[in-house]
Order: structure tokens, then C-alpha cells, then sequence
């Protein structure tokens, strides 16, 4: 039998929570996964899920700039960490990481500072998790059609599921404290590997069911295009010096785009139907003229 959407391990879900928690404290982040040099972080082992149905899909999220609000916050705590660290001046160093986002941030300063020594580079990197806990996410929120959006997928029975590059734990506390863990089965983080790896860790675990990808960046579009079954959906974003449209991101592969996902259970309907098939014309045998 197949699970309930936000159900995992077959419990009866009982009522969501009316309000965010109010007041939880977000920790001080003590250092920083390892993506540049082994592809995963350090954190928790990975559970082994047996493989299972749902009944009508399953919706994976990126949490940085397609739930939370948080793309401009993040953007200018990366600005000025890398004019310090390298010196680059803080508009240009923003556009970088806002045209490389979707990569971990050490993946992101290996391309950007390829010539930096590797220890500037880390160092760079946990000033930079420590400030977007207490000067990012710290005043972040979901974008303002997220709740309903969620809450309405989840009726229509779609699985839910979150890939992020942000520290696991991290995004478990966010989303308890905006009120919204509640609708998913699973948050896959920076502990259990790459943004494709969690598409394939998913793939495995719903083998027959039709999937997506909701992202904000051409990597996030990429990655679902990486794993056979996976489909890419686009938020499109427009922050300080910066805009992703509709357009661009369907040139790296997104099936469905929009600058707001209140569209969005309208549309997962539509783009899991297989196409239907065109119906064979029926052609008559030529016939051939008597000579």
C-alpha cells in the first residue's frame, strides 16, 4: 500500500502545527562540510531506507532562495566575507556568488579562487556558514506563498522532500521554526552528500514514482537533469544585481518556471502525465496506374 504524503514509516499524521515555533535559538555552526575536497560533509550516518511507493509523486525542494526569501541576505554576507578574505570589491564578489549559487561555498570559492591557498579557502568558508546563521538566517522567511503552496500539495497527496546544501541540521531548525517540517518525509543536507547524490539517494528510494526538483539556480536544473526520472522546476529570482527569468532557467532544462510556485500544484499534474501518444495515421496503399 502506498504511504501517505507526510507520513513516513506509515504513521497517521496528526494536525499541523497552527504557528512557526516562536523563539528557538539557531546554533553557532562550528565548521564547514568538506564539498571542495571529498564531496560530502561530516555529520550523521546515513540511514538506509528501504525502497517504497507513494501515491502520487514525490516534489524534492532546494531550501535557499526556493522556500526561504534568503538569496539577497546570503548574497551580501558573501559579498563581504570575500572582500575580506581576498579582496575582491563587495558588488563584484556578490554577483559571483549569486551567478555560482547552488554550488556548496567551498565548491563555489574553488572555482572563484582557484590560486588561494586551501586553508584561505576554509577559513573563508567557516566565517562564512558562522555569519549566515546569525546575519542571514537569522532574519530569513518563507517566501509568502510557501505555506499554502505546501499545504496544498500536500493534500493533493504528493510526497515531500527537501535537498539543500545547507547544513542538515541547520535546515531541520529552520524549517521547524517557520512551521513547515511538518510536510516532509526527509531533509537530505550537506551531511548526506550532493545535491545529485540526494536525487539518486530519492530515486532509490521511490524507484516507480514521478519526480521533481524545485530549484532556483541553473545547478539545481542541471542536477535534476543529471538523474534519469527527475524532472527540473525554476523559481525565478530578481535580487539586488541579479535576475534568473522564467526563460533562463528553461534554457538549463526547467519544465516549468515562475517567479512565484503558487502555480505550482496546478502544474505537477500536467507535466507527470506522460505525453499521450499521437495516434498512427492511417495511409491507404498507393494504387498503380495500368500502362
Amino acid at each position: 500500500m502506498p504511504e501517505p504524503s507526510g507520513s513516513p514509516g506509515g504513521r497517521t499524521p496528526s494536525e499541523p502545527p497552527d504557528a512557526p515555533l516562536e523563539g528557538l535559538e539557531l546554533p553557532m555552526v562550528a565548521s564547514a562540510s568538506q564539498f571542495a575536497e571529498v564531496g560530502r560533509g561530516v555529520g550523521r550516518p546515513r540511514v538506509e531506507v528501504a525502497p517504497s511507493r507513494v501515491e502520487r509523486g514525490v516534489v524534492v525542494f532546494d531550501l535557499d532562495g526556493t522556500l526561504l526569501d534568503d538569496l539577497g541576505l546570503i548574497g551580501d554576507v558573501a559579498a563581504d566575507v570575500m572582500h575580506q578574505a581576498f579582496g575582491t570589491p563587495p558588488e563584484e564578489a556578490r554577483i559571483h556568488y549569486l551567478a555560482t549559487t547552488g554550488m556548496p561555498f567551498e565548491a563555489q570559492l574553488a572555482q572563484l579562487y582557484p590560486e588561494a591557498p586551501a586553508a584561505l579557502r576554509a577559513a573563508t568558508a567557516r566565517t562564512f556558514h558562522q555569519r549566515k546563521v546569525t546575519e542571514a538566517y537569522a532574519k530569513s522567511k518563507p517566501f509568502k506563498e510557501v505555506p499554502k503552496m505546501l499545504k496544498q500539495l500536500d493534500r493533493d497527496r504528493w510526497t515531500l522532500a527537501i535537498s539543500t546544501g545547507a547544513e542538515t541540521e541547520m535546515a531541520e531548525l529552520l524549517l521547524e521554526r517557520e512551521g513547515l517540517r511538518y510536510w516532509f518525509v526527509e531533509v537530505l543536507g550537506s551531511a548526506e552528500g550532493t545535491k545529485r547524490e540526494h536525487l539518486a539517494e530519492y530515486r532509490r528510494r521511490y524507484p516507480e514514482s514521478a519526480m521533481f526538483l524545485v530549484g532556483d539556480s541553473r545547478f539545481d536544473m542541471e542536477a535534476a537533469a543529471s538523474v534519469s526520472g527527475v524532472l527540473p522546476i525554476g523559481r525565478a529570482s530578481t535580487v539586488r544585481g541579479w535576475a534568473l527569468t522564467p526563460d533562463d532557467l528553461a534554457k538549463w532544462g526547467a519544465r516549468w518556471a515562475d517567479y512565484s510556485l503558487s502555480g505550482l500544484p496546478e502544474a505537477l499534474p500536467r507535466l507527470a502525465s506522460p505525453a499521450p501518444a499521437r495516434e498512427a495515421k492511417k495511409t491507404r496503399p498507393r494504387k498503380t496506374r495500368k500502362k
